[in-house]
């Protein structure tokens, strides 16, 4: 997968574009700043967005052209964060350590998608915020992003399932309008999550 995602990077521009993800925007706006975890962060959005509201971020992704553009991306603005290059089962949680994560556009297949959201869940603070945003599987055909494969598609159910123990804030699944470069782009069928670990 490294070396799909290091390909997937290696054009100069920034193929999510540099602005934040719109649902991690919104739910981060509501919270006070802290620490983040932001597993698969890819080019830096996100945690760019973070640093600028007063957030320190801590992301990982299996790319290390990833991890180059989103150091590049910080340091142009004047930040910098940690950022690691490892897979997600490679992931060791650190209990008890974040004020908040987020997942946008993570799929994994279920068992490895169940690990990931536990190991993320016993990272959290109690009272942290856990947000997520992903295709539905009823993204199937649809041309604006996403993997063609229903298993690696969230169903709400799925959330239920795997988020069980924390206090929901927003479940559900919408249609939406994406612009989020050019693999990103369209019509588009997500589930969207936030909840607070008790």
């Amino acid at each position: 997968m490294s070396e799909f995602w290091n390909k997937r990077y290696s054009t100069e521009e920034y193929v999510y574009g540099i602005e934040p993800n719109e649902f991690f925007k919104e739910r981060l706006d509501l919270l006070k700043p802290g620490t983040i975890l932001l597993p698969g962060e890819g080019e830096g959005r996100n945690a760019l967005y973070a640093l600028k509201q007063g957030w320190t971020p801590e992301a990982f992704d299996w790319s290390t052209t990833a991890k180059e553009k989103a150091v590049k991306l910080a340091k142009a603005g004047g930040f910098d964060f940690i950022y690691n290059t490892f897979s997600f089962t490679d992931f060791n949680e650190k209990p008890g350590c974040y004020d908040a994560a987020a997942l946008i556009y993570i799929h994994l297949p279920e068992a490895e998608r169940a690990l990931l959201h536990r190991k993320v869940i016993a990272s959290l603070k109690p009272g942290g915020a856990f947000i997520l945003e992903a295709y539905s599987k009823e993204q199937l055909g649809k041309k604006s992003g996403g993997p063609q494969d229903a298993d690696l598609l969230y169903s709400l159910a799925d959330l239920v399932e795997d988020f069980i123990d924390l206090d929901f804030e927003v479940l559900t699944r919408v249609n939406i309008h994406l612009r989020e470069g050019k693999f990103h782009e369209g019509d588009a069928s997500v589930v969207r999550f936030c909840g607070v670990k008790r």
